[in-house]
Order: C-alpha cells, then sequence, then structure tokens
C-alpha cells in the first residue's frame, strides 16, 4: 500500500481587480492575496504586482493576515492586481486532545475568544434555528459537534455557484436554501458559535483535484472554510465536508468574510465593476 503524501508543493496565480466605465482619477486599496506561513504551510515565494504599478506598504493586521496597501494618485481606467506564491503545504497533526464543550464554557475560554463566540451581522441567525440544531445534536465530544455541524449545513444549504453575493448574510443564505462556499462557512461559524465553540473564517485556495498531475496547471477556486478552537484550531471545510488537506492553501483569516477580503478600496471617479478572478494552481512536487 502507497503511503499516503507528507506535503505539497503548490505554485499559485491569483488575478482579480476592477474596470471603472471611464476613468479612476485616484484609488486607496487593500489586497490580502499573500498566504500565511504557519505550521502547516511554507510561503517560499511571495510577489504581489499592480497595474498601474503603485508604491506597496505591506504588514499584518489584527488578525495575523498580511495586507499589501497601495494608492494610485494617476488616471487609471482598469486595476489589475497579481498575486504569485509558491507555497509547501504540509499534512497537519492534531497535538492534543479536544477539549470538552464544558471546558470552552469556562470564563476564562470565553473571555478570551469572546470575538469568535460573537455573531455579527454576517452570521447572525435567530434563536429558533440554533434551537433546532441543539435538538438535533446533544452530544458533549467537540469534534463530533462540529462533524455534525458541517453534515447539518451542507444537507439544508445547496451548493449553487453565483446564488449568492459577497453581501450576502448567513441568514439571506439560509432562507434560500442555497450559496457558496462563503455562505457555508458563515452559517458553520453562527451555528459552532451558538455552541460556544469558538469559529473563525478562513479564505484560501483550493486545488480542485484530489491527485493532483504534477506539473499541470489548472483552474482553481478562491476558496473559504472553517477553524473551531478545541485548545488548538483545528481546520474543516463545510462545503465539500472534509478535513484541511494538502489541496487547501490558507490567506487570511478573521471573523467572517468582512475580514478577509481578498481585495477593497476606495477610489473617486467613474462607476467600477469587478475585472473577474482567475486562480492558477500548478502542483510541482
Amino acid at each position: 500500500m502507497t503511503a499516503a503524501p507528507r506535503s505539497s508543493r503548490l505554485s499559485i496565480r491569483h488575478v482579480t481587480g476592477f474596470v471603472y466605465d471611464g476613468l479612476a482619477e485616484s484609488s486607496y486599496n487593500e489586497a490580502r492575496m499573500t498566504p500565511l506561513s504557519s505550521s502547516r504551510q511554507h510561503v517560499l515565494e511571495a510577489t504581489l504586482r499592480t497595474s498601474p504599478v503603485a508604491s506597496q506598504l505591506t504588514y499584518l493586521d489584527y488578525f495575523g493576515s498580511a495586507v499589501t496597501a497601495f494608492d494610485l494618485h494617476e488616471r487609471h481606467s482598469q486595476l489589475e492586481v497579481t498575486a504569485g506564491a509558491l507555497v509547501e503545504v504540509v499534512r497537519a497533526e492534531r497535538s492534543s486532545a479536544s477539549l470538552s464543550l464544558e471546558e470552552l464554557g469556562t470564563a476564562s475560554v470565553m473571555d478570551r475568544y469572546s470575538e469568535y463566540l460573537k455573531a455579527g451581522a454576517r452570521t447572525f441567525l435567530p434563536d429558533d434555528l440554533h434551537a433546532e440544531l441543539a435538538a438535533e445534536i446533544r452530544n458533549d465530544d467537540v469534534d463530533d459537534v462540529v462533524a455534525r455541524v458541517s453534515s447539518f449545513v451542507r444537507d439544508r444549504v445547496a451548493y449553487v455557484t453565483g446564488s449568492t453575493h459577497v453581501t450576502t448574510t448567513a441568514l439571506e443564505s439560509w432562507t434560500q436554501k442555497s450559496g457558496v462556499c462563503q455562505d457555508l462557512s458563515h452559517l458553520m461559524i453562527s451555528f459552532l458559535r451558538g455552541r460556544r465553540i469558538p469559529a473563525r473564517y478562513v479564505s484560501g485556495y483550493l486545488h480542485p483535484q484530489a491527485d493532483p498531475t504534477i506539473g499541470e496547471t489548472v483552474l482553481g477556486q478562491s476558496h473559504a472554510w472553517v477553524e473551531y478552537f478545541c485548545g488548538e484550531w483545528v481546520g474543516v471545510d463545510p462545503t465539500n465536508g472534509n478535513d484541511i488537506g494538502l489541496q487547501h492553501v490558507v490567506v487570511a483569516k478573521g471573523r467572517d468574510y468582512g475580514d478577509v477580503p481578498p481585495l477593497k478600496g476606495i477610489y473617486h471617479g467613474a462607476p467600477s465593476r469587478a475585472l473577474g478572478v482567475t486562480v492558477e494552481i500548478t502542483k510541482l512536487s
């Protein structure tokens, strides 16, 4: 029997931006498109280019995500941002046993992780939905609760490309019974927080193939998933119903999508529309 690979080296190219119906006089932008280095992934190379060219300032935000800020003070009809990265992803190992729900409910844990326990506008769900979940999932084992919440969300909300927008809330997605990875992640976060399990939103990239061909460039995906705290942070992908593996590359983390948009900014000028998003991923080893 062939052993499962312990690591994977991925090359990623992500292109996005805006087109203006005329000219933009100036713009002020933030990009969160650079993967994070951590115990499970090592960023070997990272670049970010803008067209038009602009000077850049890179820093870590409150949640530890890499932010590249840049301003444009010349007239431009289009803004294009291209991020490149070479990342080695390592198979994660759990380092400790999970805390119990009772332990997660102590004052010290709830105080330390309070921002990952409160419902915001994007993740709010009414009490009757939390009661529905509580009636179905009575187990006190945190990992089991997480797995069942993931299934609970996936069974009730269909993945439908283009059915929602980045501004769609968890409640709106639940009501229409459809959404994309952002929506399923928001819903799972809300239900986990309702069970006093700290949960945060993760944005990143996903290679679409479980066993990619080395050297083949494919269209990948900007993706979203969830991390929950159980003594350590553990990732889970509610869209695909699996753990975080060698196909997942973490870019940014926060309370919800509002903390991690790949590109946002303000500008003075003509109305704009999204340029579109292209993600290309190549497995190198």
